[in-house]
């Protein structure tokens, strides 16, 4: 009798860890997708193509309204990273690749134009930091002082985070103390 109750459980695991292992697959075989044309520049991270929101994968640029300091002197650098991914599109014919999606719905994307990366040129131009990829490319724009490394600036999650609790403070200040706490323990992405 209990033996029989140990290879019901034993085969009820193993049937569970195949399907499990069938769904990764399954999501692992996603085909990529490939955007590539006319591109509108919403931030330094951020493009639309076809009426689709594309994120560039692995670096984070300010926030288009965000402000840094150089020099002791007020500097648009979120509009400055726009401009720079702008003209890193119109220089050639980007191609778009990807198949993962952010949390928002914006497909993830490593942009391509010609054989220059634009998402590790953002990082390595100083215009974007690293966000999980192109750690090498960011310690070369420190080194150089280039773009926001020659500035005072606030790293865009941190902003982001802030612009957040400043909202979430402004209608409910519970709701902000619970959301900082979520993303101080990790439990909610920035």
């Amino acid at each position: 009798m209990r033996s029989g109750r140990l290879f019901r459980d034993g085969a009820a695991t193993f049937a569970l860890l195949a399907i499990l292992a069938l769904f990764a697959l399954k999501m692992n075989n996603r085909p990529e997708i490939v955007q590539n044309g006319s591109f509108y520049v919403i931030d330094g991270d951020t493009l639309s193509a076809n009426g689709e929101r594309l994120r560039l994968k692995g670096i984070d640029a300010p926030e288009f309204r965000q402000r840094c300091q150089r020099s002791g002197a007020d500097w648009a650098c979120g509009e400055d990273a726009r401009k720079a991914l702008a003209t890193m599109i119109k220089a050639g014919v980007p191609e778009c690749r990807g198949w993962e999606r952010d949390r928002y719905g914006r497909l993830l994307v490593t942009c391509v134009a010609g054989d220059v990366d634009i998402n590790a040129a953002m990082v390595r131009n100083g215009m974007a930091v690293s966000y999980g990829a192109y750690a090498s490319e960011e310690r070369i724009a420190q080194q150089a002082k280039a773009g926001l490394w020659a500035s005072d600036f606030e790293r865009p999650s941190d902003y982001r985070r802030e612009e957040h609790m400043a909202h979430d403070n402004d209608n409910d200040p519970i709701a902000g103390l619970f959301s900082y706490l979520r993303q101080l323990v990790g439990w909610s992405a920035p």
